[in-house]
């Protein structure tokens, strides 16, 4: 199986939230899907790759920020990323380092970041690059409330330019793959967080 970007979970520009299904009264409130999004873009005559991805949960927003931004207990849960620790916090920034693995069909590539978060409790979190394996990255967290279940919708964007090889449109399937299960687990982990604590 191909994992490129497990640890890039963290790290995100965003999309607004969009507009709740209308519901009738025996129905119970929708949760969205997971969905994700990945494209290649030229900037500035750079190639990178584009990613917008979301998905709701029922836990409120509070929640679902105090998950994001414990960012040491994120190698518990994110695939493939070994090691996420605190460099230094100074006000809302936080220098965050990241240690992880990208699998390219046989070949196993670690990847090492330190990225810069900026955090607007409760509903944002814009991430930058300050050095490591990637040759451009920047991403942004936002959190919405949905009136209709009490909960999250959350929503994660991100341009990144890997530092090694990746090839073309597979590189873009590969992403997007890898994107998909970085925010099924961290949206897994939101729910049985909420679950254990209704329960």
């Amino acid at each position: 199986m191909t994992r490129l970007f497990p640890c890039l979970l963290l790290l995100c520009a965003v999309a607004a939230p969009l507009a709740a299904p209308a519901q009738t009264q025996t129905q119970a409130p929708r949760l969205d899907k997971l969905k994700v999004d990945v494209k290649r873009i030229e900037v500035d005559g750079q190639r990178m790759y584009e990613v917008d991805a979301s998905g709701s949960v029922l836990a409120p927003p509070a929640s679902v920020w105090k998950t994001l931004t414990t960012y040491e207990r994120m190698s518990e849960f994110v695939p493939d990323l070994s090691s996420c620790r605190v460099l230094s916090r100074n006000g809302n920034e936080v220098i965050i380092e990241q240690q992880g693995m990208a699998r390219f069909l046989f070949m196993n590539h670690p990847i090492h970041l330190v990225v810069r978060a900026i955090e607007t409790p409760p509903t944002a979190i814009d991430i930058d690059l300050i050095s490591g394996d990637m040759r451009h990255y920047e991403s942004r967290w936002n959190l919405f409330p949905v009136p209709e279940t009490g909960g999250t919708r959350i929503v994660f964007s991100s341009r990144l330019m890997p530092g090694f090889y990746v090839p073309g449109m597979l590189g873009t399937t590969m992403i997007r793959g890898d994107i998909e299960r970085m925010m099924a687990a961290v949206l897994a982990r939101i729910d049985s967080q909420h679950a254990n604590k209704a329960g």
